[in-house]
């Protein structure tokens, strides 16, 4: 972290980009608030619904803020720059792509256990002095990812400080707003960069947090709904259709990954982005759904496709590519007309 900052140039803002899920928040909130205290001018940005950071319109929004330097925190690793001539941090965790050229990485990717990207963050800004006042947005960021259960003593410490359940309940409220039709996570990052607690969003009756629980309501809605489809089945990879504006295609994969062991499951979105397949694979038995993703990788295929975790990837896919893949995996009635 300290290399890193000794890159950043003296004028203009840092400014922070990252995942809208609620470890890429965290990360955000804990980067933004301690280099705050540190003295530096701070410009925290999240990716909108489908965005890449390797975008054009991103990098044109980075760069009309003549940043000092750049943190890319929760939004994968690869060897292009997000804005080039930057002085640029990446802090991640997952399965990287390629080494970010000329840029300092900091990365989790590897480690066992394997720390989110919010935890990684704590640690790095412990460079700029104590940040204990912060662990519990690393906390935060470790439920979010489904790493609560890795044994990080600082989640241990973070729950009895502030609560087990409280840090549940604000976990689930930061994460609703990027699954909803707008996916607009700027009510919970302003939370994040305000609040001295869980309890400030689980409690709270101003219009932030008002907006997560309508976002929570929202997103239940589509799960009642898309709770209903059945499995197409053909080899060991179960499919569901799903048609929805919200995100909720990696909630469904988890769900009936727990039911289908034995199967690669593959949740598919058709309504989440008009000419486009958004999809979530998982797999409980162990499967490495990067590499089966690889395997199977159809024309047209880019960035955003087969990315994350060894067992909690996905992607997505033009309709033409789509239909390639699916037939390629024995499953043509998933076929979506243009």
């Amino acid at each position: 972290m300290a290399d890193a900052l000794a890159t950043f140039r003296v004028a203009g803002p840092v400014v922070v980009l990252s995942h809208f899920d609620a470890d890429g928040l965290a990360a955000s909130a804990i980067l933004t608030r301690a280099l705050r205290q540190a003295g530096r001018v701070v410009e925290p940005l999240v990716i909108g619904k489908t965005e890449s950071p390797w975008d054009a319109a991103v990098g044109d929004r980075i760069g009309a803020l003549s940043p000092a330097g750049l943190i890319v925190a929760d939004l994968g690793t690869r060897p292009d720059p997000v804005l080039v001539g930057c002085p640029t941090l990446v802090i991640d965790h997952h399965v990287p792509t390629g080494k970010p050229q000329g840029a300092v990485t900091i990365s989790g990717n590897g480690l066992d256990p394997e720390p989110t990207t919010a935890l990684l963050a704590w640690w790095a800004v412990g460079a700029l002095g104590d940040q204990s006042h912060l662990l519990w947005l690393a906390a935060i960021g470790l439920i979010g990812d489904m790493a609560d259960g890795l044994g990080f003593p600082e989640l241990d410490e973070a729950q009895e400080r502030w609560g087990k359940t409280a840090l549940r309940d604000a976990t689930s409220l930061i994460n609703a707003p990027r699954r909803t039709a707008a996916a607009d996570a700027g009510p919970a990052l302003r939370l994040l960069l305000d609040a001295d607690g869980p309890k400030r969003i689980t409690k709270g009756d101003d219009a932030n947090a008002l907006a997560l629980h309508a976002a929570k309501a929202e997103v239940r809605a589509a799960m009642d709904e898309a709770k209903r489809v059945p499995p197409l089945v053909a080899g060991d990879v179960a499919l569901l259709r799903l048609n929805s504006p919200c995100q909720i295609h990696p909630l469904i994969a988890q769900q009936w990954r727990g039911r289908l062991k034995d199967k690669i499951v593959i949740a598919a979105n058709y309504g989440y982005r008009t000419g486009w397949v958004h999809f979530a694979a998982r797999s409980a038995n162990g499967r490495d759904l990067i590499a089966f993703l690889a395997e199977h990788r159809p024309g047209g295929a880019d960035g955003r496709y087969g990315n994350g975790h060894a067992q909690a990837t996905g992607g997505a896919l033009p309709i033409a590519g789509w239909n390639e893949f699916i037939a390629g995996l024995g499953l043509p009635q998933a076929q979506v007309e243009a």
